[in-house]
């Protein structure tokens, strides 16, 4: 039992990775992206979503839907750390920063946003 509780602990005390994620058209120059707190989850509900037809973004369905899911990739961009003070839980501003340097960086190349 005590092992049991002790797994269970753990798992509430892990940090899932956060960062700025990519789903990148091959077809054209387009790309949505979005800063997110965990990472993994956000790549497989997005996945699902535009599988499903559900995606709240409707350019990007609608070419996922035309192109299909072949013609897509998801990734992560770059990852943000956890600040070392254990009492911050709040990234939401530190997420939005980089994905602001992540559209600047991705309109410097010539890249094109899907309009959210």
């Amino acid at each position: 039992m005590d092992r049991k509780k002790e797994l269970k602990m753990q798992y509430k005390e892990m940090k899932p990775p956060m960062g700025m994620m990519m789903i990148h058209s091959h077809l054209s120059n387009k790309c949505y992206i979005e800063g997110v707190q965990n990472a993994a989850a956000k790549i497989n509900r997005y996945r699902f979503q535009l599988t499903a037809g559900s995606h709240p973004n409707q350019g990007l369905q609608k070419d996922w839907k035309e192109h299909g899911e072949e013609n897509f990739t998801m990734e992560i961009l770059e990852y943000l750390p956890y600040d070392k003070d254990e009492s911050k839980t709040d990234y939401s501003e530190d997420l939005a920063i980089l994905q602001m340097t992540w559209e600047e960086k991705l309109r410097q190349k010539g890249w094109e946003f899907y309009q959210k």
